[in-house]
């Protein structure tokens, strides 16, 4: 088999080989085998993710016909810029998360459910992957379920620890059913208008449909649904106690991954499926992406400053930081969208890395991490503080970290639309982040009484040591990632 066949068909294994492993992980008895199929799921589908990536450097672009049968009458994976960059940035910390769940898992469930957690978490990995490659709008429906399905499950497994977990789990399926009942309702609408679900096939054919009312109503639908599922204020409810119940593996994965998909398939169906209705994808851009996102920004970065514990506090900052890459794509922009995917990947990082320093903290202390149980812990434990302290650090935007490139692409952008009001907002919006950071950072190094003996395990740190590592890689060397998502902006840029 030659390169070019290989690469032909990576946009297909990318998804297939943490779906194939999947069900195999469920049958094994070992917690120590299931993790080894994990990692090579993940690292299979990592693998393929760096190949389509160089397969797509120059702006080239190429389709994958499932089962042989052409688009728009089968359904295809496309291989672009946008696609592979997030891709790429998926499997990557997906990956990572996976090293690291090989102790923090088993730390937080039962050995007996092992088998259970990585197949939900291959399935999670792959539908995820999968909500990205594909090219057909009800597909996208397809996988959709699949990653949010495994995602309750994983979710719910925190209740080992936590009651508060089945809660969550519960509200993410009621919720996430919603949001995707909406997306597949405006699916309807459309392909009753159109006669087609091939995403590039409506993007020729939506412009030519003479009832404006249905595209409107089901764009209206498609839209309402992934906001939903991306977790933008007011539709955010249930990532709080989603993330702060689910194990700590679990959060880091959620973090950096689950609602970088949907924002992507937000920029999609914005610039690429509804790109022939310009006046439409710009007023949803004007009037419902940058009003949204102010207001996640702020009420997520609030929230956070007045909350207790850990998870729970990233998890709003979150919601803030989500707002971040809405408001990029907001702008319907070449820079704008440019600042969105750096951010996406950015934050992937910070997120991801956060998540991963406070499950090293849990597993140490064996119990929740709050602003009381953490008191100490930068003494006690400083190989995970230092690098908490990284990603901490990048979260604000300091110079020289990842989460500094993403603050100034996102200004420049701003200031390319002549938004002077809504950069100051930004400005504003960042320094307040400063204030919930302070207070961990404070408490991390207080003297506390009795302070109880922690151990720091390699297994944990480690991964945590390779996203902190790249969160100041990204912020001195930022071409890469810069790159990869000006070539995603460009690309869909054409529909702008």
């Amino acid at each position: 088999m030659t390169l070019a066949q290989i690469i032909a068909n990576l946009p297909a294994l990318v998804v297939a080989i943490p779906l194939l492993l999947a069900p195999v992980a469920a049958l094994l008895p070992f917690a120590g085998l299931t993790w080894a199929l994990a990692v090579v799921g993940t690292g299979g589908a990592l693998f393929c993710a760096v190949m389509l990536m160089g397969a797509t450097a120059g702006g080239k672009s190429f389709s994958y016909a499932l089962g042989s049968w052409p688009p728009p009458w089968g359904i295809e994976f496309v291989v672009d810029p946008v696609s592979a960059f997030t891709v790429l940035v998926m499997a990557a910390l997906a990956f990572i998360a996976t090293l690291f769940a090989r102790t923090a898992l088993l730390a937080e469930i039962a050995e007996a459910d092992t088998g259970k957690a990585y197949s939900a978490w291959l399935l999670a990995c792959g539908g995820l992957s999968g909500l990205v490659m594909t090219g057909d709008a009800f597909n996208l429906f397809v996988f959709l379920e699949i990653s949010a399905l495994s995602s309750v499950i994983l979710i719910a497994l925190g209740a080992g620890k936590d009651r508060r977990a089945l809660i969550a789990g519960y509200n993410y399926l009621v919720i996430g059913a919603v949001g995707a009942t909406f997306y597949v309702i405006g699916v309807g609408f459309i392909y009753a208008v159109t006669g087609s679900l091939n995403m590039a096939d409506l993007a020729e054919r939506i412009p030519q449909v003479p009832q404006t009312t249905v595209v409107m109503v089901g764009f209206g639908f498609m839209m309402a649904g992934l906001l939903v599922k991306a977790a933008i204020f007011p539709v955010h409810v249930w990532l709080p106690a989603a993330y702060a119940f689910a194990p700590s593996a679990v959060s880091a994965l959620l973090a950096a991954i689950a609602t970088k998909a949907s924002l992507y398939v937000i920029a999609r169906v914005m610039f690429g499926m509804f790109a022939g209705v310009p006046d439409l994808a710009g007023f949803a851009a004007e009037f419902i992406l940058v009003p949204l996102a102010l207001a996640g920004i702020f009420l997520g970065t609030i929230l956070a400053i007045y909350e207790n514990d850990i998870k729970k506090l990233l998890a709003f900052s979150s919601v803030a930081q989500i707002g971040y890459i809405a408001l990029g794509f907001g702008l319907a922009s070449t820079a704008g969208l440019a600042a969105g995917f750096i951010h996406i990947g950015n934050h992937a990082l910070i997120k991801g890395g956060l998540f991963l320093a406070v499950g090293c903290y849990a597993v140490a202390l064996g119990s929740r991490v709050n602003l009381g149980s953490m008191a100490g812990l930068g003494r006690r434990m400083p190989i995970t503080t230092t690098a908490f302290l990284v990603c901490g650090l990048s979260l604000i935007g300091l110079p020289l970290t990842a989460g500094f490139i993403s603050k100034l692409y996102l200004v420049r952008a701003l200031l390319e639309a002549d938004m002077i009001a809504v950069l100051l907002l930004v400005m504003a919006s960042s320094a307040l982040s400063v204030v919930y950071l302070w207070k961990i950072v404070e408490v991390l190094w207080q003297k506390a009484d009795g302070e109880a003996a922690v151990t720091e395990q390699p297994a944990l740190y480690l991964p945590l040591w390779i996203v902190a590592i790249a969160n100041i890689w990204f912020g001195i060397a930022p071409a890469p990632l810069v790159d990869g998502a000006q070539r995603a902006a460009m690309y869909l840029a054409g529909g702008l």
